[in-house]
């Protein structure tokens, strides 16, 4: 895969230091699994039981934390894509990259808004994107050629249908973690064309769609909106 990723090889550090920034960096992605990249310095430091100003003396900037918590993270996005465009048949690999990105960003909330844009994203995260963004292009071409995708879906349709896959992602986290999978099926079957496979899982009851989007109005029913 190619190194525009990466950020380089960091300097050693004494051992002290990298125990230290282990603990920052364990602290930060247990905190960021529960709120997001909402945090601040000062949880973190508390978390890690550490003093703040060792937070900012390792990490001086939230972008220097995120690009090292998520570089691994979005080297295997990178990969996935990579790999998926080597796949013979276009419609397989774009299906095959869909699916393993979407798994990879439910293991991982940071990742997942990281990779949304929350706050701006990161130099590193827009790299990344910018590796995935060829590969889709050509997968979505040779799907045309194949007469295996609609020809009215182009490349930029693909970013909007992540958009809403990573809403239903973040509505169904706690209350359901794999519903995405139904919906990204939804999605895949309505851009294909021929014959429509079976959706994975089965539809919300209507008391668990109260509790993913807004809840009950006054005369009980189920509101589809907030």
């Amino acid at each position: 895969m190619s190194d525009d990723v990466g950020t380089g090889q960091r300097p050693q550090l004494r051992k002290d230091a990298e125990r230290n920034r282990a603990r920052i960096l364990d602290a930060a992605r247990a905190l960021i699994q529960d709120h997001g990249l909402d945090i601040s310095h000062d949880e973190i430091a508390k978390a890690a039981h550490v003093g703040v100003g060792t937070v900012y003396r390792r990490f001086p900037t939230r972008e220097a934390l995120f690009d090292e918590l998520f570089y691994e993270e979005l080297e295997v996005l990178v990969a996935t894509a990579e790999t998926a465009g080597e796949l013979e048949d276009p419609w397989s690999a774009i299906r095959q990259f869909m699916f393993r990105m979407f798994e990879q960003q439910a293991a991982n909330r940071g990742l997942r808004e990281l990779l949304i844009g929350h706050r701006g994203g990161t130099d590193l995260a827009r790299r990344a994107q910018s590796q995935i963004e060829p590969v889709i292009t050509r997968l979505v071409a040779r799907a045309h050629t194949a007469g295996r995708l609609r020809a009215d879906i182009g490349p930029t349709d693909f970013p909007i249908i992540v958009e809403m896959l990573n809403a239903v992602m973040a509505a169904c986290r706690d209350e359901d973690p794999d519903l995405w999978r139904r919906y990204l099926a939804v999605v895949l079957d309505g851009i294909a064309t021929g014959r429509r496979r079976a959706l994975p899982g089965q539809p919300p009851d209507p008391e668990q769609i109260g509790r993913l989007i807004g809840g009950r109005g006054s005369d009980g029913r189920t509101r589809i909106a907030p």
